[in-house]
């Protein structure tokens, strides 16, 4: 894609209407809608939003993220940054000030979660992502991003399974899962 093809897609995406309940992406040039979150995802957002602690850390929800590499702006479920890291203003935020990602696997977002996201965020050195994923109950951790555009990705991965604690070292915390729920139904896969 050239630089014009770049420019035009991006304020083709910024000035797209979306219907209310849509939640609408732009990774690596394509525009991905979704229809609105399972209950089982909402609240395991508020279970990870609720253990971090406010008074050092800003958790972020529909927060655009802009990746300086990639014609993405991805919008993860969890934004964490440190309190004092943040800009004073804007619609996209800078993946440089970002310390941790998350996102919550759905039945239809497997893929984009742990590939193109992985490598997305991973290009853009943010240094934690963490999955959550109810299909197959558990955690992946990954931490140390490498490399760049489509090559980009983690050093490290650790997975923890629901129930388990999972430690966060960047927070400085353990994330309790035992109230993680699971998606009943859903045909488990077999990512990582």
């Amino acid at each position: 894609m050239t630089a014009v093809d770049e420019r035009r897609m991006t304020e083709f995406f910024e000035n797209l209407e979306v219907p209310e309940g849509i939640k609408v992406e732009l990774l690596r040039g394509e525009i991905v809608m979704m229809a609105g979150p399972d209950l089982v995802h909402n609240l395991i957002v508020e279970d990870i939003f609720d253990q971090i602690p406010r008074q050092k850390w800003h958790r972020l929800q529909t927060q655009d993220i802009d990746v300086l590499s990639e014609i993405s702006e991805p919008q993860p479920d969890l934004v964490v940054l440190e309190r004092d890291s943040a800009p004073e203003s804007g619609r996209l935020m800078p993946s440089g000030v970002v310390t941790m990602l998350v996102e919550v696997v759905s039945r239809t977002s497997v893929d984009r979660d742990y590939g193109i996201k992985r490598s997305i965020y991973a290009a853009g050195k943010v240094p934690a992502y963490l999955i959550i994923d109810p299909i197959v109950a558990h955690c992946v951790l990954l931490t140390q991003p490498v490399g760049v555009g489509d090559e980009a990705d983690y050093r490290t991965q650790q997975i923890t399974k629901f129930g388990e604690p999972l430690p966060l070292p960047l927070l400085g915390l353990e994330l309790d899962t035992n109230e993680f729920g699971t998606l009943k139904g859903v045909r488990p896969h077999r990512r990582p």
